[in-house]
C-alpha cells in the first residue's frame, strides 16, 4: 500500500474497511468532548457495548433461579465455560478440546509448570527472554526454588546483542543447542511486552523438542493480535490473559492451552473439583479423575460475570474473524510507522526511535530521544492515551478491531504539535 500523510487519504481508507462496523461495538472514553485516540489495547482493551447486557442477563438468571442456575440460566453455568473454547480455539489456532477459559494469567503460569516444568538432576534449565513481563520472571524464580534450585544456574535469559533492542531468532535456537543437554523447558513470551517483538514461535518449538525439552508461551500480548497456530505447532502448552487484546475487563478470566497429545496422559497436575470427570463430579468420589481434554487442569468452578464479560468480547471476535483483523493490523501498523517516519523527516535533533521489529503485531514501541516522560505526559493532555515503559519506551497500538486510519493520521498531527 502506497501510504499518504492526509485525512483525505486516512478517511478513504476509513470508508473501505471491511471492519469500519465494529469500532461502533466498543466505548471510547472522551477527551474535552471528543473521543481519545485510543492506542493502548495492548494494556487494557475497550468496553464492548453488549457487555452490560452480558452480565445483567446472568444477574438476571441468578435473580430468577439461584443456585439451579447452574443448570437452568440461559447459558447454564455448569457449563458456562464450554462457550467459550470453539471461538478461543480458533483465535489461538487449536482444536477445541485444547484450550479452557479459566483463573488469571500467572496462576495459570504456576498451574502449567507443575505439569510442564519437571526437573531432574540432569533436565533443570529453563530458557526465556531477557526483560520478560515481570510476572513470568517472578512465577519462574520462585518454581526453580520451590524445586530446590538455584535461578542464577536454572534460569538462562536470552538478550538482544550490544546496541541493539530486539532479540536475533539464532541466538535463542543458539541458546537452545548450547543447553541442549540439560534443558527441562523453555518459556517465552510470544510477543515481547516492551519491545513488540513476535517469536518464530513454530521454529522455537522445534528446537526445543529436538533438544528434548518441553516448549510453552505466554501470549498475554498474542492471543487476538497476531496469527497463532499452536496444534500444528506442537507446542507443549500456552497461556494467556483476556483484558488485553479481547477486551474483557481488568483481571478478567485468562486461558489455557494444552496440546492434546497430553491429555490424560499422566502429567503431574495440582487437580481440583472442577476437573473432574463431568459425569461422576456430583458423586463426591475420592482419587481424581481427569476430564479427557484441557479442561482437566482446571480447579475451581467457572467465574460466570467474569466469563460473560470474556464471552461479550469473544461473539465480536467470531463475528470479524482473526485473518481480517490481521490483515488490516499490518496495514494500519504499517501506516502508524510510515506517519512517525515522516515526522522522523521533519525533526532536527532528538528524533523518534522505533524498535520494534517488522516480525511484529500492532504494537510499535518508540523511544523519544531527548523526550522522555514528558512527551507521554503531553499526549496524553492533549487526547492521546498510549503507554508508557521504563525507562524510556512510549507503546502505541493502533489495534484494528476498532482503531481507524482517522486514528493514526489525527495521532500524527497532535504528535507534531507536542514535538
Amino acid at each position: 500500500m502506497k501510504y499518504e500523510n492526509t485525512l483525505q487519504f486516512a478517511k478513504a481508507q476509513d470508508k473501505t474497511d471491511p471492519l469500519k462496523k465494529f469500532r461502533a461495538k466498543f466505548l471510547f472514553p472522551k477527551h474535552r468532548g471528543r473521543e481519545v485516540i485510543y492506542f493502548t489495547g495492548n494494556s487494557l482493551g475497550l468496553q464492548p457495548k453488549t457487555i452490560s447486557q452480558y452480565l445483567q442477563q446472568e444477574l438476571n438468571d441468578w435473580q430468577r433461579f439461584g443456585v439451579e442456575g447452574h443448570f437452568h440460566a440461559r447459558n447454564p453455568w455448569f457449563s458456562y465455560h464450554e462457550l467459550l473454547s470453539k471461538p478461543l480455539s480458533k483465535i489461538v489456532g487449536a482444536k477445541p478440546s485444547e484450550v479452557v477459559a479459566m483463573n488469571q494469567l500467572t496462576s495459570n503460569i504456576h498451574f502449567l509448570f507443575v505439569s510442564f516444568y519437571c526437573p531432574t538432576k540432569d533436565r533443570y534449565k529453563i530458557i526465556c527472554e531477557a526483560k520478560a513481563f515481570p510476572s513470568d520472571q517472578y512465577a519462574m524464580e520462585s518454581q526453580v526454588k520451590f524445586h530446590g534450585l538455584n535461578p542464577n544456574n536454572a534460569i538462562i535469559e536470552v538478550s538482544p546483542r550490544a546496541g541493539e533492542h530486539v532479540i536475533r531468532h539464532e541466538d535463542i535456537l543458539s541458546a537452545i543447542e548450547k543447553n541442549k543437554n540439560e534443558l527441562a523447558l523453555v518459556f517465552i513470551g510470544g510477543v515481547n511486552y516492551y519491545s513488540g517483538q513476535v517469536f518464530d514461535m513454530k521454529s522455537i518449538t522445534e528446537a526445543g523438542h529436538r533438544a528434548g525439552a518441553m516448549v510453552g508461551f505466554d501470549l498475554a500480548h498474542a492471543a487476538g493480535n497476531i496469527k497463532l497456530n499452536l496444534h500444528d505447532w506442537d507446542t507443549d502448552f500456552a497461556c494467556w490473559c483476556s483484558y488485553k487484546y479481547l477486551n474483557s475487563f481488568a483481571g478478567s478470566v485468562g486461558g489455557v492451552f494444552i496440546h492434546e497429545k497430553h491429555h490424560n496422559k499422566g502429567l503431574p497436575m495440582f487437580a481440583g473439583w472442577w476437573g473432574y470427570n463431568k459425569e461422576r463430579r456430583f458423586k463426591m468420589e475420592k482419587s481424581f479423575i481427569p476430564i479427557p481434554t484441557a479442561e482437566a487442569w482446571q480447579v475451581s468452578n467457572a467465574p460466570i460475570l467474569s466469563m460473560a464479560a470474556h464471552k461479550s468480547s469473544l461473539d465480536i471476535f467470531s463475528e470479524s474473524g482473526m485473518d481480517t483483523l490481521i490483515s488490516k493490523s499490518e496495514k494500519l501498523t504499517g501506516y502508524l510507522e510510515f506517519i512517525i517516519q515522516e515526522i522522523n523527516s521533519q525533526l532536527r535533533s532528538h528524533r523518534l526511535e522505533v524498535i520494534t521489529p517488522q516480525e511484529r503485531g500492532c504494537q510499535l514501541s518508540i523511544i523519544a530521544h531527548g523526550h522522555g516522560k514528558n512527551l507521554f505526559n503531553q499526549l496524553i493532555e492533549m487526547g492521546v492515551i498510549s503507554d508508557w515503559r521504563e525507562p524510556n519506551v512510549i507503546r502505541v497500538a493502533p489495534v484494528p478491531l476498532y482503531n481507524s486510519y482517522e486514528d493514526v493520521f489525527r495521532f500524527g498531527e497532535i504528535l507534531k504539535k507536542a514535538l
